[in-house]
């Protein structure tokens, strides 16, 4: 028998005022699986996380849930010993997966009778359908790593019942047709989103998003690249972009969701609540910025507080920037409390002068500027950043 409540006398408040936030049905999932949490701002290279053995999936691995996306998706990353294969795997959330290291082949059937076999690869970006049977298999001598993003704690948090999620006999017939043999092939075709009208492909697999080509953009640096894979119609959203050689990030403001991955160059991100405005250096506030430095198959947290916090993305190499940004099931247009059909804008890639959250470079904390600066010449590397990005414009009281 639980203890008895006791009602509050006078005026006082009930309950306890400030209290520990509950572990999830997902939390106590992760603790049971025998591998380890890893909880920060962000990684700088998720290839080299601490990983032990795992029952359940074969090979090694480790949990990863940076701060600001508890409840929002999952992510694990997962060692593949030289010549080993993972155990057969079945689930009914959605699951993303990108190679950091090594090649192999990957199983995905319904009917054994049409099992679906590719090849990956370091770069290779593909999703695994709803409650499809799958498994990983390394084909060389070295070990791969790979990082999986998924649609666990959604449903776990939802649901509560491990069984269901990994014994449904469910098929989800519009996700996957293991008859079609052209599924797992590379759709390279660009058509624009049918929200925001960004540039999209829709494949199932992309081979190589290191070296892919990117359509111009615009919208976060001059000559920025980027493209939306959609794949095997879940829910799970995600984007690849780069900035040139010696540029930079606008800072923009949104809520918490978003890792970014960095594929090519090495650099940081800058982070700090919306609430200390767009100069926190200036303003005094620059002990409430966090700082994450990471390379390839690194990554961070670009809103780690939950609410909307500034986050703005710097490339200190000589080679182009290169990123990959999960975000789980979240669409940036999905904002709470708007109905269907109720006019909004791109508010990240839009100025605050727009009415976006994006501050423009001649706005920025000269703290950013001069950092940038001295980052470079750490690494060697020069800036692109031409001193009129910096003036205010005239048309701007």
């Amino acid at each position: 028998m639980g203890n008895e409540w006791v009602e509050p006398t006078d005026e006082k408040r009930a309950g306890h005022g400030t209290f520990g936030r509950p572990k999830t049905d997902y939390d106590l999932f992760m603790e049971s699986e025998g591998v380890p949490v890893y909880r920060d701002f962000g990684v700088l290279r998720c290839q080299d996380l601490p990983m032990r053995p795992w029952d359940r999936l074969g090979g090694n691995g480790t949990y990863v849930q940076l701060y600001g996306t508890e409840g929002t998706w999952g992510m694990y990353v997962v060692e593949i010993p030289p010549r080993k294969e993972l155990n057969i795997e079945r689930h009914v959330y959605e699951k993303n997966i990108m190679i950091l290291e090594g090649r192999g082949v990957c199983e995905v059937w319904h009917d054994e009778k049409h099992k679906q076999v590719f090849e990956w690869q370091s770069g290779s970006l593909f999703s695994i359908p709803v409650n499809a049977y799958h498994r990983m298999i390394n084909m060389s001598g070295q070990r791969v790593i790979f990082v999986a993003g998924t649609t666990a704690p959604n449903l776990m948090n939802l649901v509560g019942d491990t069984d269901f999620i990994f014994n449904c006999d469910y098929r989800f017939g519009s996700r996957f047709d293991d008859s079609l043999s052209d599924f797992f092939e590379e759709k390279t075709q660009i058509e624009p989103d049918p929200i925001r009208g960004l540039a999209m492909r829709r494949t199932n697999i992309m081979a190589d998003i290191v070296h892919a080509d990117l359509p111009l953009d615009n919208r976060r640096s001059p000559g920025y690249r980027r493209i939306e894979p959609h794949m095997t119609q879940n829910k799970f959203y995600l984007w690849i972009g780069q900035h040139e050689i010696g540029r930079y990030s606008k800072a923009h403001a949104h809520t918490s969701a978003a890792i970014l991955f960095c594929l090519t160059g090495k650099g940081y991100t800058l982070t700090w609540p919306e609430h200390l405005g767009v100069n926190p250096w200036q303003t005094g506030n620059s002990d409430e910025v966090v700082r994450v430095d990471y390379e390839y198959g690194g990554c961070v947290s670009a809103a780690p507080g939950g609410a909307r916090w500034y986050h703005q993305h710097f490339n200190v190499s000589n080679e182009p920037f290169r990123l990959t940004a999960w975000f789980g099931p979240n669409h940036p247009s999905m904002l709470p409390g708007a109905a269907p059909g109720q006019k909004t804008t791109d508010y990240t890639a839009m100025d605050i002068q727009e009415g976006g959250t994006s501050i423009p470079y001649w706005m920025e904390d000269e703290f950013i500027r001069a950092e940038f600066q001295k980052q470079l010449e750490v690494n060697g590397a020069v800036s692109r950043m031409e001193p009129h990005r910096y003036q205010k414009p005239d048309n701007i009281k």
